[in-house]
Formats: structure tokens, sequence, C-alpha cells
């Protein structure tokens, strides 16, 4: 048996099997065999019934003393099973499973595993895995049991011998890091790593499998960023454009705002970088509203005087028009064409643009995903710039590139991500950072607010509307339960617009609407026509409104800080006063601690290093949608200095010439290469 086979090549993965298996993206025996449990059950120390510990997931082994049902009432029976080791006894409930009454049998041994409860005076587990086993083969059932993430229609134990069967039909996992590195960090074998990671044979196997397997993902990760890094730095020519001239120069004068020392020294470092030998591959990070489209738009007319075209890509249809209206203010007079293509665009329209494109006459490209269509071809692309890429992936990034020969990259985020992540996610990319906002923003007052202070919010919403300013209510919208969070939006927008605000103009967005329906609420909004603009989700809002002063956010408790200060960029644009009141009835600590920090910090970046120590490195940063390979167990944030050692074993393997196409193929997918070898 190979990693690549199918999964349906394992003992007892029948059609329906095979298909929930799917389902957890699981589609070889590979797939199958690195899908690792997220924690395990201790089943090797049975703990006495007299020194159980509340809330404590805990064994226990004894006899059962007693067995009784209950029906407390018409659909609901209650096995209560009484079990004793001498010292103590629980109470085993199981709630409607009234077989389970002919499996047990006064005087039997028992071994129980659950969360330990007291209650009314006695102690119990709720539905504990129990395993009968006679005192002489305890042993038997003793061990770490791995507990897998699960899909409907598929059960521990199930999943538990389908990893089993497949452990005993796979030969050896063959090795895949160079021996020399294996040996000089000590690493544990792979084939015995994958095995103890399923089936520890103690906590300290399980320990270091877990540390080879986060070396392995991080050392490949790694490998990949840099082998794209020293593709850059071969020799390889790029554009190299001239000194800053009447273009770039037009565009300065005409930004109506003087540049802050964070823009200037990003548009230096570009320069510099556009001025050199090689490919410019920067990111910009910038916190909301500190100015990152200026610095495009210079890059942009730098490229455009040097006879090159530029490309910007956006992530949503409202961000691009708004990048388009502003990159069109700056731009006219100075003879840079431009024009805008996204998914709404009419077909008799997109024809001549792409015609203009091919010609070289558009010299800049701005749009969303549809730039990466195979129809969009330019003429001369010198310059390709990503904005809010975390919501772009590598391999779209790559896409867009292969459509120019070596063309500067310039990739921007409104998002702070720490060093470590920037390291690991953008390894192949030299970092600029814009800390200072604008001159004239003032810090947006934030606020963490309960029901019983809604009257006082509303009266203040009214008065600053009354004041010609706009107001912003984003209600929480979770993929899982579209129809109920659309549902509450529209509630919610229905009960403002009737209840609370009868006399103000109020608008509704959501991620059903049709494209064109989005966009006319939006461009209402933005000419001041809406006062009041509910949305359901993040991306309708970002847009640049001036005149908007307050960003509500509903069921705040839903949002991590990252994304709770982006909603809070959405206001604080003009010279007024601007609020974000968040709003939640959560007594949930965790929820209560990020609006606390949210009251108290204003610097994005702080509150990305506070995001990713409450939440982890894989909620504050999907990695799906950066087209990374999967990273099933290391941690970025929390294995920092395992990133660190297999950065630095990569770099060394590279160096001695180790090829690992083969791999980085697997792991990254065959865009790695197309740009690699562009």
């Amino acid at each position: 048996m190979n990693l690549s086979d199918s999964v349906s090549t394992v003992r007892g993965v029948g059609k329906k099997i095979e298909e929930k298996l799917h389902g957890l993206h699981i589609e070889t025996v590979g797939d199958l065999l690195f899908f690792f449990p997220r924690e395990y059950q201790d089943w090797i120390h049975p703990v006495r019934m007299d020194e159980l510990s509340i809330g404590e997931n805990q064994m226990v082994y004894g006899k059962i003393v007693d067995i009784k049902e209950f029906f407390p009432r018409p659909g609901l029976s209650l096995l209560t099973v009484v079990v004793s080791d001498g010292m103590g006894a629980v109470n085993l409930i199981f709630f409607n499973q009234k077989w389970k009454k002919n499996e047990f049998f006064t005087g039997m041994h028992i071994a129980a595993y659950g969360k330990v409860e007291y209650t009314y005076g006695k102690w119990q587990m709720n539905g504990p895995e129990t395993e009968t086993v006679s005192p002489d083969h305890l042993k038997d059932v003793q061990g770490w049991r791995p507990l897998y993430p699960l899909t409907e229609g598929i059960r521990m134990g199930q999943m538990r011998k389908l990893i089993q069967n497949a452990l005993e039909q796979m030969g050896d996992i063959k090795e895949n890091i160079p021996a020399p590195v294996v040996s000089q960090w000590k690493l544990m074998d792979r084939n015995e790593a994958v095995r103890n990671m399923h089936q520890p044979q103690s906590e300290e196997m399980q320990k270091q499998a877990r540390y080879r397997l986060a070396f392995e993902e991080l050392f490949f990760l790694q490998a990949g960023v840099l082998t794209l890094r020293r593709r850059r730095e071969s020799g390889k020519a790029g554009i190299k454009c001239a000194p800053s001239g009447e273009l770039v120069n037009g565009v300065i004068r005409r930004l109506p705002f003087i540049m802050t020392e964070g823009q200037k020294q990003a548009f230096l470092d570009i320069e510099s970088d556009m001025e050199g030998l090689r490919p410019m591959q920067r990111l910009i990070q910038g916190d909301v509203g500190s100015g990152k489209t200026a610095v495009a738009a210079l890059a942009l007319a730098k490229i455009v005087e040097n006879g090159y075209q530029g490309a910007l890509m956006v992530p949503t249809e409202v961000l691009a028009e708004q990048h388009q209206k502003t990159l069109q203010n700056l731009f006219s007079g100075l003879h840079i064409s431009s024009a805008l293509l996204t998914g709404r665009t009419k077909n008799s329209e997109r024809e001549h643009i792409l015609e203009q494109l091919r010609q070289g006459r558009i010299q800049v490209l701005i749009g969303t995903h549809a730039l990466l269509e195979e129809n969009v071809v330019f003429r001369t692309l010198g310059l390709v710039i990503t904005d809010e890429q975390h919501r772009f992936g590598v391999r779209q990034r790559m896409a867009l590139e292969t459509k120019g020969q070596f063309p500067h990259v310039l990739v921007m985020t409104a998002t702070p991500i720490p060093r470590t992540m920037a390291l690991s996610v953008y390894g192949d990319l030299d970092v600029s950072m814009i800390r200072n906002l604008p001159a004239g923003r003032k810090p947006v007052q934030t606020y963490a607010v309960r029901k019983d202070m809604l009257p006082r919010v509303y009266r203040f919403m009214k008065k600053e509307m009354d004041q010609s300013h706009q107001i912003y209510v984003v209600c929480p919208l979770v993929e899982k339960s579209e129809k109920q969070d659309l549902q509450a939006a529209v509630t919610e927008y229905e009960y403002l617009r009737t209840s609370v605000f009868p006399g103000y103009s109020c608008g509704l967005v959501h991620g059903r609407m049709k494209g064109q329906e989005k966009a006319e609420v939006m461009e209402k909004f933005r000419l001041g026509k809406i006062q009041l603009l509910v949305a359901t989700s993040v991306i309708e809002v970002g847009i640049n409104v001036p005149k908007a002063t307050v960003m509500f956010v509903h069921g705040a408790d839903r949002f991590g800080l990252s994304q709770l200060h982006q909603l809070r960029g959405r206001v604080g644009r003009g010279s007024s006063q601007s609020y974000c009141i968040l709003y939640t009835d959560s007594k949930n600590e965790s929820a209560l601690l990020r609006m606390s920090l949210m009251t108290q910090i204003h610097d994005g970046f702080l509150l990305a290093e506070k995001d990713l120590m409450l939440r982890g490195s894989g909620e504050f940063f999907g990695y799906h949608q950066h087209g990374l390979p999967d990273l099933k167990v290391a941690d970025i944030i929390r294995d920092l200095p395992i990133l660190e050692q297999a950065r630095k074993a990569a770099s060394l393997c590279l160096k001695k010439g180790y090829d690992f196409t083969d791999e980085l193929h697997r792991r990254f997918g065959r865009t790695f290469f197309e740009i690699l070898y562009h």
C-alpha cells in the first residue's frame, strides 16, 4: 500500500464511508494517516473514586453495584449505572440509550472515561466511554486513546478502527527529511512518529512524534519559500526602473494629504527595489487607514513611466470600484489610462478592455479575481499588486505574476501580521510597515456595551445622524448557519428601520444580494443617501466613507480581535470624532477579555499579537486561503522555536544542493513550479 493510494483501499472503507471521509478532505491513504488526533484520553491511570477532580476528564475502574432506569418525562429515558472501587462510587449517566441496559449487569467490572461532575452529593459522568474488562485484563485497555475531529456519519470508534487498519496495511512510511537533518536535530523516524501520533506508547513518545512532524511541516514550508527567494536572487533580470520622474511627482502633488513618514519610507523601499536588478517582492503591512493605497498609486505611476503596465487585484467588487475611483482622481491629467475589470463587467465592455490591454493602451488594470482569467493578457506587465492579501492565496498571487516576465510584486495587507507570521507565510517577501496614521485622524473611541445600555446607544446614534454623520451596524455571519444569520440581520434591519429610527434612511447589504443590487446600496451609503447601513459581512463594508462616525457591532463576541479592529477602521476616516460600539451579552471570559482589549488598545499590530496569544495561528490566519500546505501538526506561533530550527535546516540543505522538487510539488501544487521555472 502507498500513501497516494485511494482511501477506499483501506479495510472497512466502503462507498458511504469514503464519501464521509471526503468531507474531511481525506482522499488518500496518506490523508487518513496524516489525519491526526486533536487530543488524547488518558486510559493509563485509573483515578481512585475518593480522589476525583470536578471538571476533569478522568478514567475510573470498578464493579457495577446498581443499575437504575428512569423516565422523567415522555421521550426521555435516563439510565444510571453505579460503579464502585471500594473507595467511593460514580454514577454513569446515559440519556436516551435504552439498549445500553442490556450491556451491563451487577457485579461486572468496567472501565469508564468522561468528565467528572459532582451533583446532589454524588460523583457522576454523563455519557462516558466504557469498556467491560476483568481485573486480570485491565492492561489490555490501558493506553493513550486518540480523539479525532469528526463529521456526521463517522463515529469515534469507527475512525480509530479505520486508522488502525491503515497502519496495519501500510508498510514503513518512507523518510522524507535528509538523514543529516534527522540526526542533527534528533528527530524521531517518520514511520515511528506517525504511528506514535495515533497510538502513543507513552506521553513522552507522543511529544517526540509531534515535534518530529511539526518540524517536517515547517521544514518543507521554509524550503518552499526559500526556494522562491533563491529563484528571485538567482540573477534572472527583472525590470530595472529609472529614478522616479514626472508621473510619480504628479501623483504626489495630487495627494489630498501630506505623506506620513511611514508612507515615505515604504515608497523609498519600493523605489529601491524597482530600480534594482532583481524583481521586487515586497509586503507592505499597514494598519487600517494608514494610506497604503497612496503608496500603491505611486508604484503604479512609476511602472507606467518606465513603459510597462500595472495590475491591482483586490478581493471584492466594492473595493475594486473604490480603488478605481481613487486612482482615476490621482491619475487625472497625467495621461495614465486605467480600467476596471470585475465579474460584473458587461461582455461588450470586457472585450474592449481586453483588446486595449493586449495592445498596451490600458496601462493600469484594477480588478478582482477576474484578472486571473486566461483571456486577460497584458502586453508588458511590469508590476503586480494584491491588496488585502489575507483574502488571496499564494497560488493566486503566483498566477497573476505569470502574466508578465518577472514583474515587480507588491503585496499589501491591513491585517497586521506579527513578524513570526510574516516570516512563515511571506518568507519569500521583504517586509515594510506603515505604522502611523495620516495627520488629522483621531483615534476611534471604543466602548463595550450590554443590552441595558442599548436605549442610550440608540439616542447617541440619532444625535450623530442629526449632525449628518452615518452609521454602520454589522451583524456576524457564520457559514454553517448562514440562513439563520441572514434572517437575524433582516430582522435587525426591520426593527431599526421601523421601531428605532423611523425618521432616518436605512439600508441593508448581505451576501445573498445580487452584485448590482449590493453595489447600488453601497453607493447610496457612500453618497450619504443612506444614513444607517446594516451589513452581514465584514467584506461588504470595505469602503471609504469619511462621514461614517459610528461602527456598531452586534454579537461582537463572535469576532476575533483583528476582525474587530478591521471593522473599527471603517470609521474615523474623516476629521470628526468616531466611535466603535461593541455589543455582546456573552459572559464567556475570553470574549470579555477581547472586548476589554479593544477598548484599551488602538494599535493593530499589538492587537494582532494579543489575538494570536488568545486564539493561536490557525484561527487567526487560515492556511487554506493562502494556498499553503495544511499545517496539521505545527502551530506557527507556539512552535516558533521549531520554525527557526526548520528554517535553518532547510537553508543548509538547499545550499548543499538537496532537491526537494517532488515533495514541494506534492505540498504546494503545480502553480509553485509555474512561477519557479517561469
